[in-house]
């Protein structure tokens, strides 16, 4: 009883430890925000990129992350805002009034709407899965407390269910998770049970030992694992391992008396030092932070101090410059500390609103230039119109690019005025290529049909490698003469296509070579049995000279392969010869093969 008790204060007092620890070590706040900030950095640019997003979510597997959800809400009605106030600068700009512009519908909203409903849904079904594994759960462990407790009755009854209660306690760590509410009565429960089973087990010193003995080796390796986690490039992943291994290590039984702190020691010094990359990973994420909000706080007044009051003419093409490289260096700069987020936003925004506003102001006095390039994009047309019957298709096409690069040059047009000379403009353009494309089009048609018959001489090829034909060989020229007659295929395909060809015929010519020698291996076997009957010495004879020929062609492999050693591939003529002496090579050795079955035959015969 007394090893029980000890036992029992050892395995307490541990957990007791385990417990006070693991709320030191618990995640600061910045960490609840971490995968919120990693998820802002992948959000998408555009709102369909934001609707593919959403899809995939809905079809996965996992549950769907609110931070993610919120960001991804967050920015697809950000992007249509922006839209909305860039489009309304350019209205502005072009001599509109600022209350007469109507913004574009949102036409991805409701499609955004849909899918965000079906992954709220699949949510709220997910969660109602989780509550009813939690109460599955909850019924499970009450079950294992009451056969720990009947297994604590009587002293007989716990010696003799030893290894039932170690099993008990195995299928208690294994089922997770259970409702909160619930959490703290089933521990209290569990470790009063598990104390009374102890006071009841009277464990012979074997027992105990062996439990000490898997405890010690199981916390050595939560000891070794938690160490190598200051190895871990990704410091957020290995905080977060280091929750498992602590709870993990709380649940572990306990070790002999005197490892015990020498242990828990080790593995608190482990813990240590992954706590402390996390709170430095914090402390320079908040720093960077830092110098982010000092940098766009430098935009702001860069932007705020630009002087546009008298700019003239080309002037403001210049500052227009000026604030689109701000607004250009702003998109690199990262994130700011969240409180101040929108406050410097809006100051960097307003800024930019105030000029482009004067901007506009001032382009819309000037309607004779308007009038000016009212003319010069109409004689654009009517160059364009000239020209839109052309075949002469690259000096035309030349000519249309050039015409569209002059096209954006020239400024505005009366409003009146803008949309009807627009679709003239354009309407010659794409006239024009779309005749070109169609020529195009004919070409590639043609060499995909190309394609599709050199595909087809290829599995012919590939099928005449296991035809039982007699004619392989005529077949094998017939159908690399059709190879030769077809015309060029895509050029991204050719060197595909023509890699598949030559692998097939040299596959064919192989196996032709290894059939011919086959053949007339059988021969020289039907031969020398005929000079076996006949007697005298022509076999020995025949032994000797095969015997020097093999010597020789062995001797001439070598020379060759020697020389290709000296031989380099810097041009295609080198190339080329290094790819004839190899197939030299191939040919002398598999007529040393032939030459050796021989000599074996004659030997056969001869002993």
């Amino acid at each position: 009883m007394m090893e029980a008790q000890d036992n029992l204060s050892l395995e307490g007092t541990e957990q007791e430890e385990h417990l006070q620890d693991a709320k030191q070590e618990e995640q600061p706040q910045e960490a609840v925000n971490e995968q919120t900030e990693q998820q802002r950095a992948e959000i998408p640019a555009t709102q369909e990129e934001i609707v593919a997003r959403l899809k995939e979510i809905a079809k996965s597997d996992d549950m769907a992350e609110k931070q993610e959800l919120d960001a991804l809400k967050q920015a697809f009605y950000k992007i249509y805002k922006n839209s909305v106030n860039e489009a309304k600068a350019a209205f502005v700009e072009a001599g509109g009034m600022a209350e007469d512009f109507l913004p574009a519908p949102n036409v991805l909203e409701d499609e955004f709407k849909s899918v965000m409903n079906d992954i709220k849904q699949k949510k709220a079904e997910a969660l109602a899965a989780l509550e009813r594994l939690k109460e599955e759960n909850l019924q499970k462990k009450l079950q294992i407390l009451e056969q720990i407790k009947a297994l604590s009755a009587t002293p007989e009854e716990a010696n003799q269910g030893y290894k039932e209660f170690k099993e008990l306690q195995n299928q208690w760590k294994e089922i997770e998770p259970v409702p909160a509410t619930h959490m703290n009565e089933l521990w209290k429960n569990y470790q009063l049970y598990v104390e009374q089973y102890y006071d009841q087990l009277k464990l012979n010193s074997e027992f105990r030992e062996y439990d000490f003995k898997k405890n010690l080796e199981i916390k050595t390796r939560l000891c070794e694992t938690a160490e190598k986690l200051s190895e871990q490039e990704d410091v957020i992943a290995a905080f977060q391992q280091l929750q498992a291994l602590h709870q993990e290590y709380k649940e572990t039984g306990p070790v002999a008396k005197e490892l015990r702190e020498e242990l828990w020691s080790r593995f608190k010094a482990a813990s240590t030092v992954i706590n402390k990359r996390h709170q430095q990973y914090f402390e320079e994420k908040k720093a960077r932070e830092e110098e982010n909000l000092a940098h766009k706080t430098a935009l702001c007044e860069k932007v705020e101090t630009i002087n546009f009051e008298n700019a003239k003419g080309a002037e403001w093409e210049e500052l227009t410059k000026q604030v689109l490289e701000l607004q250009a260096e702003w998109r690199t700069v990262g994130f700011v500390p969240q409180k101040d987020n929108a406050k410097v936003f809006e100051r960097f925004r307003s800024a930019c609103d105030k000029f482009f506003v004067a901007k506009a102001e001032f382009f819309k006095a000037r309607k004779d230039e308007q009038a000016q390039n009212l003319s010069l994009k109409t004689a654009l047309c009517e160059k364009a119109e000239a020209l839109k019957d052309s075949t002469d298709w690259k000096n035309a096409a030349d000519t249309f690019r050039e015409l569209q690069k002059e096209w954006k040059t020239i400024g505005a047009v009366p409003k009146k005025y803008s949309e009807t000379l627009w679709k003239r403009f354009i309407g010659a353009c794409d006239y024009f290529f779309e005749q070109k494309n169609k020529v195009s089009a004919d070409q590639h048609s043609e060499e995909r049909a190309n394609l599709e018959k050199k595909s087809s001489v290829i599995e012919r090829l590939n099928g005449l490698l296991e035809s039982e034909s007699e004619n392989k060989l005529d077949e094998l020229k017939a159908l690399m003469k059709e190879w030769n007659e077809i015309g060029f295929v895509p050029f991204k395909e050719k060197d595909k296509i023509y890699k598949a060809y030559h692998e097939a015929v040299d596959k064919l010519y192989k196996a032709l070579n290894m059939n011919a020698a086959r053949k007339h291996l059988d021969n020289f076997k039907n031969n020398v049995k005929a000079n076996l009957q006949e007697g005298g010495n022509a076999l020995q004879k025949e032994l000797e000279r095969l015997t020097r020929s093999y010597e020789a062609k062995y001797n001439e492999i070598k020379t060759y392969e020697n020389n290709l050693g000296f031989l380099t591939c810097s041009s295609k003529k080198g190339n080329s010869l290094v790819n004839e002496m190899n197939k030299k090579v191939e040919k002398l050795k598999d007529e040393l093969a032939l030459i050796k079955e021989k000599i074996k035959v004659l030997k056969q015969e001869l002993s």
